[in-house]
């Protein structure tokens, strides 16, 4: 090659593009990385499947879905806009407490995992029928009271059976140990709660036979009324049959907003996942962190313009 041939060679705008394009691909075998500051999050999720749950009263894609669907579908999201360095922890309530699936765990390199675990979530896994929402709530915040995770507790509000007023859960003890979100699941209209046989498959819905209208535990509450065939030993609540409206499901939103003020949390309903990520994702559920930031897909994308510009010439000239 002789002088003529590498002064021309230098003065082509493509040797300087393939060059640089090199030394970019050399970089992504390096892995370069930088540190950063960035906020990140730590929730753990605690789900309610009692059968309440299934009631249909949201709309995904013009379809009617369930409440449990619902919730997975929002957790599905709000997981991928969650950055790296975040942790969930998952969760699952019936009866009068919570039961941890994991702890919580890295977003990112444990996505396809959190993401398996969250679209096997069923009602079936309910380990008992009854549904009280305040044992719940504060069985949650005594187990996790020394985890620095935030709770997001995903529940329609609804007792089953009913709770007698004489014995309100106490949560004087328990107002500052935990901070978190109790997430209203639901619409505010009466539906019908889906009936399902052993085989898991759908047969009818509950009717106003199938279950208490009101609870028949402890002392009965006082009244100036008498009741019907009372007696104060065999029949404290009396012989009188009563009849409600617990077959069917609404979201209980003044209830759990009682009961996030007693306990000091946020409330918030849950109508999208746009939403639930906008509350979760604010300066009060984060910690500014010093991340490794990993800066190949930059490099990447520069090599692919200057390639571009080699190779598809006649393109960058339409700019």
């Amino acid at each position: 090659m002789n002088r003529q041939q590498l002064s021309k060679i230098l003065k082509d705008y493509r040797f300087y593009c393939l060059s640089l394009a090199l030394l970019a691909m050399l970089a992504l075998f390096i892995k370069p990385q930088i540190i950063k500051s960035q906020p990140v999050y730590n929730f753990t999720f605690i789900i309610d499947i009692t059968r309440s749950m299934n009631a249909r009263d949201y709309q995904l894609k013009d379809e009617a879905v369930s409440r449990l669907q619902l919730v997975k579908q929002a957790l599905n999201e709000l997981v991928l806009k969650l950055p790296c360095q975040s942790k969930i922890g998952l969760g699952l309530f019936t009866e009068r407490k919570s039961t941890l699936l994991f702890e919580p765990i890295e977003v990112c390199a444990s996505y396809a995992e959190i993401d398996k675990v969250i679209n096997s979530i069923d009602w079936r896994m309910a380990w008992a029928a009854d549904s009280r929402i305040s044992k719940g709530l504060a069985s949650t915040i005594t187990q996790l009271q020394n985890n620095d995770s935030h709770i997001v507790f995903f529940t329609d509000g609804q007792e089953a059976p009913p709770v007698n007023p004489r014995y309100k859960t106490d949560f004087s003890g328990l107002k500052t140990k935990l901070k978190g979100v109790l997430v209203g699941v639901g619409g505010l209209q009466n539906v019908p709660i889906p009936k399902y046989n052993n085989q898991g498959q759908q047969h009818g819905v509950y009717k106003q036979d199938d279950v208490p209208h009101r609870s028949t535990f402890g002392m009965a509450p006082t009244s100036s009324v008498p009741v019907e065939g009372y007696n104060a030993r065999n029949a404290p609540f009396g012989s009188a049959k009563v009849a409600g409206d617990q077959h069917l499901t609404r979201l209980y939103e003044p209830y759990l907003q009682q009961l996030s003020k007693q306990v000091e949390w946020a409330y918030h309903r849950l109508e999208s996942s746009e939403l639930l990520s906008k509350v979760l994702q604010t300066p009060a559920f984060s910690k500014q962190q010093q991340i490794l930031s990993d800066n190949r897909p930059y490099f990447a994308i520069f090599t692919l313009i200057l390639l571009g510009w080699v190779y598809f010439p006649h393109l960058t000239k339409k700019y």
